[in-house]
């Protein structure tokens, strides 16, 4: 069967795709050669379309392979264009869900300056002259066995953002194999994360759209 077939489309017209990333597939193509969601989307198009040659299909934002989650793609390159700017005006909005290894405050703003290390594909918090400022703000949902369930807007996209912020204080994900002692070992577990809501302008009716998916029922989600 192909690849296609396994992604649920939940919008599509001549300008957008909104897709929800499955988990542990990667954005783009990267080192791993694995399928990414990128080319498993080029190949939908050419086929529903039977398109030759190359598939324009734009990448706007990105979520780390482990994360799943609702993700847009613009199919021309102004639609990509206009999205990008609605990105940088902070128009673009994008909340999470995750479950927390531990508790939490019942809401609360979290600022750090976050640096990539390239060699090791991870982040850490660092300092205002070497890091890039990153701010987000969650609020808590409900806890159970100590495990949290939040809900986190970001107002920056950093590198492993989410993770990095919420570890560095002692609140790491649960099944974060980066950021999580207990996990680092265990590959059994997938992250609890996933990108839950997406809101944002239609880059050419300029109609708001607005997108949800329900949480996996499975566990740590099914907790709650």
């Amino acid at each position: 069967m192909e690849k296609w077939k396994e992604i649920n489309i939940l919008y599509e017209d001549n300008h957008l795709l909104v897709v929800v990333k499955p988990a542990n597939m990667p954005t783009c193509l990267d080192s791993s050669n694995d399928k990414d969601l990128l080319s498993t989307l080029k190949e939908y198009i050419k086929e529903k379309y039977h398109k030759p040659g190359n598939v324009y299909l734009g990448l706007v934002h990105r979520l780390d392979r482990p994360v799943s989650g609702i993700m847009v793609f613009a199919k021309t390159s102004k639609a990509a264009e206009r999205l990008t700017k609605e990105i940088d005006k902070k128009e673009f909005k994008k909340t999470y869900y995750a479950v927390i290894d531990g508790t939490t405050k019942d809401k609360d703003t979290l600022k750090d300056y976050l640096k990539k290390d390239e060699k090791t594909n991870t982040s850490y918090v660092s300092n205002e002259k070497e890091g890039k400022l990153s701010i987000l703000n969650y609020e808590l949902i409900n806890k159970k066995d100590n495990l949290s369930l939040v809900r986190i807007n970001l107002e920056t996209g950093r590198h492993h953002q989410i993770r990095v912020q919420f570890s560095s204080r002692n609140m790491p994900l649960y099944g974060d194999h980066k950021y999580n002692k207990r996990f680092i070992d265990d590959k059994k577990e997938d992250i609890a994360l996933i990108s839950k809501e997406l809101s944002f302008y239609h880059p050419t009716t300029k109609e708001l759209l607005h997108f949800e998916i329900d949480l996996p029922k499975k566990y740590p989600y099914n907790l709650f």
